[in-house]
Formats: structure tokens, sequence, C-alpha cells
């Protein structure tokens, strides 16, 4: 169990040298402001992970998460780093079901879940208290530019990795467009910062065959504001209506961080570099990434298995992790779950776009294995 140790946490996070300067004036007096400011953050981060009720949750979220089939790869890798390292799993985000469904792998497997870096606006009604009180999550405000939340969010992680392992997501939201998108390198900084010479980063990649909020990301493809998450809760069961999907969880091999100089921009830019490389290439390509990538608005079956043996080529040439072997296989998949999703329509011998939004957003997730330009949805 993780239990919930205010004073405890307080007290380290405040006597951490980054806090301390930025809690004292020009004159070197107490600022007595800024202490309240960090005070007021560290109540609004504060979480706690009650492992056996956190266990439990599986039964009455059943009901969603007997909707995907949950696998994993090289979990044993995680299993020899959690018995003597600190693990930080950084990994992409492709849904609001990831962080249901990433530790509930790890679970699965015998391995103690991890604490979790969530928007805040995952926080509202009886889902934050869910959060804040068994799933063991934290709450992010993400594009806060505030110094003094930066430096108590760094300093409350880095004193939280000396207790438990943790994970987060690289590109701090989910992806809306379908792609990889940059890293953001606030939690790296912050696993930095906790001086102990065990940690090690696994990077995590989690796909679907089908993601449930597609239709919702694919119309949006940028993040133009904060939504409510009880209206995102409601689309997102509008569209889990006869959703069927396999979730694949990969797991890479640790990256060691003691010999990273967190003072290093250099060090810091080439562990960022370096993981998300990692995670691109965990990736899981499936079928239907395949198909959308293949597809034209209308096309013969059989073109479209010749384009995704193409495919293949170029993906395996570039070291990615295929779920597929053939053209035929990827098409006979992809194209059943596709169509079950009313994304394309199957007409005899022919295939036919029908959203070409959520085509291109399924395609677009393995853009990054591709080289610059290269067309999409001919």
């Amino acid at each position: 169990m993780l239990t919930d140790l205010p004073d405890e946490l307080t007290q380290a996070v405040l006597a951490r040298d980054e806090v301390a300067r930025y809690l004292r004036t020009s004159d070197g007096d107490a600022d007595f402001d800024a202490l309240e400011k960090v005070i007021g953050y560290l109540d609004e981060l504060r979480t706690t992970q009650r492992y056996p009720i956190y266990r439990r949750l599986k039964h009455p979220l059943y009901p969603i998460l007997r909707k995907v089939e949950r696998l994993s790869e090289n979990i044993e890798v995680v299993k020899a780093a959690a018995r003597t390292k600190r693990v930080i799993y950084a990994s992409n985000h492709k849904s609001h079901l990831d962080y249901l469904i990433e530790p509930l792998v790890l679970d699965d497997h015998g391995i103690r879940p991890p604490v979790i870096a969530a928007g805040i606006n995952l926080f509202g009604g009886p889902l934050g208290l869910l959060h804040r009180h068994i799933t063991g999550a934290i709450p992010i405000r993400r594009n806060v530019r505030d110094p003094g939340y930066l430096i108590t969010l760094r300093a409350y992680v880095a004193e939280l990795l000396k207790r438990h392992d943790f994970m987060f997501y690289i590109e701090g939201g989910r992806s809306y467009s379908g792609e990889l998108r940059p890293a953001k390198t606030g939690m790296f900084h912050a696993a930095l910062q906790t001086g102990r010479q065990d940690v090690v980063i696994v990077p995590t990649a989690i796909a679907y065959d089908l993601v449930l909020e597609d239709h919702i990301l694919a119309r949006q493809r940028v993040k133009r504001q904060q939504r409510p998450f009880s209206r995102e809760l409601a689309e997102m069961a509008r569209y889990a209506v006869g959703y069927r999907s396999r979730a694949m969880v990969t797991f890479g091999d640790p990256i060691p961080l003691a010999d990273v100089d967190p003072t290093s921009r250099r060090d810091v830019l080439d562990l960022v570099r370096r993981t998300r490389r990692a995670i691109g290439l965990q990736m899981k390509v499936l079928p239907t990434n395949l198909v959308a990538a293949a597809i034209r608005p209308s096309i013969r079956r059989a073109e479209l298995e010749a384009r995704i043996d193409d495919l293949l080529e170029t993906l395996r040439a570039a070291g990615a992790n295929l779920g597929a072997s053939s053209g035929a296989q990827a098409a006979q998949a992809g194209c059943e779950f596709l169509d079950a999703r009313h994304v394309i329509a199957l007409e005899g011998g022919r295939v036919r776009v029908r959203d070409r939004h959520v085509v291109r957003y399924y395609a677009r997730m393995i853009q990054h294995l591709l080289e610059p330009g290269t067309p999409l949805l001919h």
C-alpha cells in the first residue's frame, strides 16, 4: 500500500535545494507568499495508492475492460527491472483507456503498479476521488509556466520516486492526430532530480487495433481547448457500442539514469530522444495501421494487399515492430476492424473509404517510421 505521508513528503520537498532557493527573497529572507503557494500546490499533487482496492477495480470496470484484450511483449524485461530497480515507465498516449490498461497489464503479471501522472481535468467528481485515493494518479497542470508550480512538481515527483515506481506520458496528452508527437521534457527533468542511482526508464508503447475515441480525436486533430471530462466520457460511451479491440503493450530495454547529468542540456535531450525513438520502434504496427496507410479512396482488394506488402518491406527495413507478416493477412484483419467501426466499406472485391479523417488518424500512427513527406491516403 502507498501510504499518504503529507508531513514527510512536504518536509522533503521543502528541504530540496531548488525549492529552498525559490522560497527565499532576493535579500535571503523567507518568502511566505511563495511558501503558501508551494504548500497549496503540494496539497493539489498529493495522492494515495491503495493497492488491495486498486486490484479490485478490475471488477466494476469489467464492462469496459472486457471489450479490450490485453496483450504484452517483453514483460520479462520489466519483471527483472522491478526486482532491483526503481522503474519509470515512459509511454506514448493514445486513449483514456491507457491508464487503465497499462497498469493492469503489469498487475496481470504480478508487477507492482506505478503512480501515474494524469491531466488535472480527470480529477473532478467521483473519478477524481478514485484517482486521488485509490489509483495513485497525480493531477498535472499542463502548459503552466508558473516557476513555482514547475519547481514544486519536479521536486514532488523526485521525492515520490524515492518511494514508488512512476509512469508518465511523454507527449503530455493524447495524440489527437494519431502520430507520435514530440516529447515534453518536464518529467524527464523531475526523474533526474531524485538522486537515486538505481533509477531506470522503461520505454513503454501502447497500440490498439481500434482506439475508443478515434472518431472524436480524428475530427479535431489538434487539441484546441480542454473540454470537460464528463463530456468526453459521454462521447466515449456512445462510441463504445459494439467496440472490440486488442491493446498491445510493449516494453523496451531499461535506460539507466545514473550516467545522465541532470544539469547538462545535451544529456537530457539525448535521453528524451533515445526514449522517444525506443517507444516509436516498439509501437506495434497493427493491421488497421497498414490498411489505413495503404488504402486509396476506392481500391480493389488485391491492389490493397499488394500495397501493404510494399509497405511492410519499408517498415521491416526501418526496424518496426510488425503485427502482420503479409498484405493478405493485414488486409483481412484490418478491413474487418475498420468495417465494423464504419470507417471503410467492403463492396465485393473493392474497399471504399467512408471516413477519411479516421483513416488518416490510423495511418499517421506509423508516420514516424516512414520517410518524411510520405503521402497517406492517395
